[in-house]
């Protein structure tokens, strides 16, 4: 069993920076692959990153690619999602979840967190 909990959502101005974390309880953090999530209002929610169990892989989707980074400390536990050059369309919710391998579908990860808000204005 895995428990995430989200950190560090708030509201900047476009063009700004944020630094989600996601904290893991678990002594098999590292074994999983993570990925990072995000729900607008009034739409699904969304693929946005995934990093491999050891970091050395990783995927974006193509609306953050270029602009957000996904990192992981196994010693502590702890993703990372560092967002830069934000738009008011990365305005959601953001999710972090855990699963076997690293990949954009949904369906397919194991463990998911509550969320935190993220809002961007113009």
């Amino acid at each position: 069993q895995v428990q995430l909990v989200e950190s560090g959502g708030g509201l900047v101005q476009a063009g700004g920076s944020l630094r989600l974390s996601c904290a893991a309880s678990g002594r098999t953090f590292s074994s999983y692959a993570m990925g990072w999530f995000r729900q607008a209002p009034g739409k699904e929610r969304e693929f946005v990153a995934a990093i491999r169990w050891g970091g050395g892989s990783t995927l974006y989707a193509d609306s953050v690619k270029g602009r957000f980074t996904i990192s992981r400390d196994n010693a502590k536990n702890t993703v990372f999602l560092q967002m830069a050059s934000l738009k008011p369309e990365d305005t959601a919710v953001y999710y972090c979840a855990a699963g076997p391998t690293i990949q954009a579908i949904e369906s397919l990860y194991w463990y998911w967190g509550q969320g935190t808000q993220v809002t961007v204005s113009s």
